[in-house]
């Protein structure tokens, strides 16, 4: 179990806390509404009003020792930024932090954001994806030029091996994983030899150029 504290109960920062406390870690929702701290109470292990951007509160919060502090803030790029200043002058060590623009992301790592996000940007590049190729069903951004995607199997690679496929050689995409729907199981690093199904899910990992260039390819096939 790790322990988070999420600033800023927002949609964003809401579900967030939600879904880290169901996966059982223990979680610290922090607002300065009331009515947003009243409406998570009861739903994470401590919701507290308190305002982030004044240092001698979230001093006696005590969450210096946390796994990590997630700063969802959206409606105050000011409150954001000095918010996240806090946190580093008081030490916490891993400081998520979500960013409304790429200049507002750019200041946040200067005052000590260890983890900027942009979940309105990735998610509408994420659906740019889905609906560009009907085949996949996941988009994640990894390292700058490079994602992870999930990828439905097209027809052309029904009953072939993935040795046989030799994705990494052709596209120079490398299958990471495989969702079995019959049976219900995910295989990890699967094994040359592993023959495909129609109903199988590809998870695989390359950079955005080769991924594009094997998406045409099974669009054509």
């Amino acid at each position: 179990m790790k322990q988070f504290t999420i600033i800023g109960l927002g949609n964003f920062g809401y579900y967030l806390a939600l879904g880290l406390y169901n996966k059982g870690h223990e979680v610290v929702a922090v607002d300065k509404d009331p009515d947003k701290v009243q409406t998570i109470k009861g739903m994470v292990s401590q919701a507290v009003m308190a305002d982030a951007t004044d240092r001698k509160v979230i001093e006696a919060l005590g969450i210096k020792h946390m796994d990590a502090v997630i700063i969802c803030i959206g409606s105050s790029m000011s409150d954001s930024i000095l918010a996240t200043l806090n946190m580093k002058e008081i030490g916490v060590e891993r400081i998520c932090a979500k960013a409304i623009s790429e200049a507002h992301g750019r200041i946040l790592d200067k005052v000590g954001a260890t983890d900027i996000f942009f979940p309105e940007r990735d998610m509408a590049i994420s659906l740019v994806e889905k609906l560009n190729n009907p085949n996949m069903l996941d988009y994640l951004p990894v390292i700058g030029g490079y994602s992870i995607v999930e990828l439905s199997l097209p027809k052309s690679f029904v009953g072939k091996t993935l040795r046989e496929l030799d994705l990494i050689n052709k596209y120079g995409v490398q299958v990471i994983a495989i969702k079995e729907v019959v049976p219900d199981r995910v295989n990890l690093i699967p094994t040359g030899q592993f023959v495909l199904k129609d109903s199988d899910i590809l998870i695989i990992i390359g950079s955005n150029e080769n991924i594009e260039h094997l998406r045409k390819t099974v669009e054509k096939s």
